[in-house]
């Protein structure tokens, strides 16, 4: 049994090449496009298993009892329901957009907490002044604490710093330093608290196991109860507006996947050698739907031999009355012979073609195009007939007033 044997072949041959195309596409694209969840994606987010991803943090602040989630719409919708038990985490950030700097500004200031990462990360939170480093290190740093506040007793922390920050404000404290340059600075803002990293090492998979670099998120993040958490994803590029579904590959491979099924739809309708649609019946005209009636009737029903038979009739009446004869029947010789008496002028086929008529009429295997040539050839000496008899009429008057001259003498 032949897969969908009840396609035609063409259609199933179209139909079997769509999905071998389908299926390639598929395959190509999953080898092509490169895969985000490696080692080599130094972006910390949440949903990352690689060595920079942060899913082991935000996994275990759940495990731990925290009330955090992903936020992953605008800054501004968060910004607008903010309040002091609101605490962020930005890790590495990036962004450039105005409405981002004020929706920061705008949750430090209604009293919520900040964690922010990276030299970005610097540039997002209120009063930030990140720098480069004087001396770049591709190591990890062992932290020097340098604060007396809490955040600065957390113990052994590990980093590798790709930031700095210009401490000129008072009220920013340094906890910790790597070779002497800032690494974790913080600050009160307004009725908020801000806590920057130079980069986000500790809370990564790879380190965040290592030391008490996790105790440093903890600490970073401070108390539990009363809080609610949220982990941004917005600006890593995931989701930044509503209108964001609307771009990125996803949406390119469905633009393509559109146009190639457009091209097959064309291609489907295409290859047929005749048109798709039915032509548009012709013209209302009651002579011409009689006759293809009638030849569709005779076609049917295989009745040649009955359009010989009526076509044969009407050529004898009409012939007996042209000679002057009373309707009796006749056959095609004797008919021959009545018409030569009265028009010796006839064609000399005459008699064959009636003799011919007479036999077809009564063959009922007659063939179509055999009987249609015999009605034509009725038709032909009927026309002759009529000719004839036309220029008989018109000559007969002068012949009858030539003979009666003749007679009144007599």
């Amino acid at each position: 049994m032949k897969f969908m044997s009840s396609l035609d072949a063409k259609d199933r041959r179209l139909l079997l090449w769509s999905v071998s195309i389908a299926i390639g596409l598929a395959v190509l694209i999953g080898l092509v496009m490169p895969n985000e969840n490696n080692n080599d994606n130094p972006m910390p987010s949440t949903y990352l298993t690689g060595q920079h991803g942060a899913r082991a943090a935000y996994e275990s602040l759940v495990r731990s009892g925290y009330n955090i989630e992903r936020w992953e719409r605008p800054l501004g919708e968060l910004a607008a329901n903010a309040g002091p038990g609101t605490v962020v985490i930005f890790a590495q950030p990036f962004t450039r957009e105005t409405q981002d700097f004020k929706a920061v500004d705008q949750i430090v200031a209604r009293g919520g907490r900040v964690l922010a990462t990276g030299f970005w990360g610097g540039y997002l939170v209120p009063e930030g002044d990140p720098g480069t480093p004087t001396e770049f290190t591709f190591a990890a740093c062992q932290l020097e604490p340098q604060g007396l506040d809490s955040l600065a007793n957390t113990g052994e922390v590990w980093m590798v710093p790709e930031a700095t920050w210009q401490v000129g404000n008072s009220r920013q404290r340094i906890q910790y330093d790597c070779a002497g340059q800032p690494a974790v600075v913080e600050y009160t803002y307004g009725s908020g608290h801000v806590v920057w990293w130079a980069s986000s090492t500790p809370l990564e998979n790879g380190s965040l196991a290592r030391a008490a670099n996790f105790d440093l998120l903890l600490n970073s993040l401070g108390p539990r109860e009363g809080h609610h958490f949220y982990w941004d994803e917005s600006l890593h590029g995931d989701v930044r507006s509503e209108w964001s579904y609307v771009s990125g590959p996803t949406v390119a491979l469905l633009w393509t996947g559109l146009i190639l099924i457009s091209i097959l739809i064309v291609f489907s309708f295409s290859r047929r050698s005749g048109p798709v649609r039915e032509m548009p019946p012709p013209a209302r005209a009651t002579p011409i739907e009689f006759l293809e009636a009638l030849g569709s009737l005779y076609r049917s029903a295989g009745a040649s031999s009955t359009a010989v038979m009526i076509a044969w009739e009407r050529f004898r009446r009409y012939a007996l009355r042209l000679c002057g004869l009373r309707q009796a029947p006749v056959g095609a010789e004797e008919l021959a012979a009545a018409i030569r008496r009265r028009f010796p002028n006839a064609d000399s086929s005459l008699a064959a073609d009636l003799i011919a008529c007479e036999g077809a009429r009564l063959n009922e295997k007659i063939e179509p195009r055999a009987a249609l040539k015999i009605i034509q050839l009725l038709y032909h000496h009927r026309q002759m007939l009529a000719a004839a008899s036309k220029l008989g009429s018109i000559s007969n008057p002068a012949e009858s007033i030539e003979s009666t001259r003749n007679e009144r003498p007599s």
